[in-house]
């Protein structure tokens, strides 16, 4: 996970505002070396503390179509993956995998597991 923008505009203004070393501005912020170059190289280049997305593959569905889905799961919990794939290419024409619908139904948080 990246550094908050609060610490790498603290990291960039102990080099810059403060003069502290790379090497000081590491050990007093805890972060490596390596670091706190990156950061500054950044700001110099860009004036920017913001981190980079994170590179990986798109999401084949986007926030919509995932509520779309989970509204599904809540009305019929009962089908399978190879059917919940077919429902979904039906409802919306995207085609997922049934390992792909299977991440996406865990990462709703959805379980399959059936009322006593």
């Amino acid at each position: 996970m990246a550094y908050s923008v609060d610490l790498r505009k603290r990291v960039v203004a102990g080099v810059l505002e403060q003069e502290l070393s790379i090497g000081e501005a590491a050990k007093l912020f805890q972060v490596g070396t390596a670091t706190v170059e990156r950061y500054l190289r950044r700001f110099r280049e860009s004036g920017d503390f913001t981190p980079r997305t994170s590179p990986g593959r798109p999401r084949l569905l986007d926030a919509a179509q995932e509520q779309q889905l989970k509204q599904q799961l809540e009305q019929d919990n009962d089908l399978g993956l190879r059917a919940r794939c077919a429902q979904l290419k039906q409802s919306s024409g995207v085609v997922l995998s049934e390992a792909t619908m299977s991440r996406c139904i865990a990462r709703l948080g959805v379980t399959r597991k059936k009322d006593a």
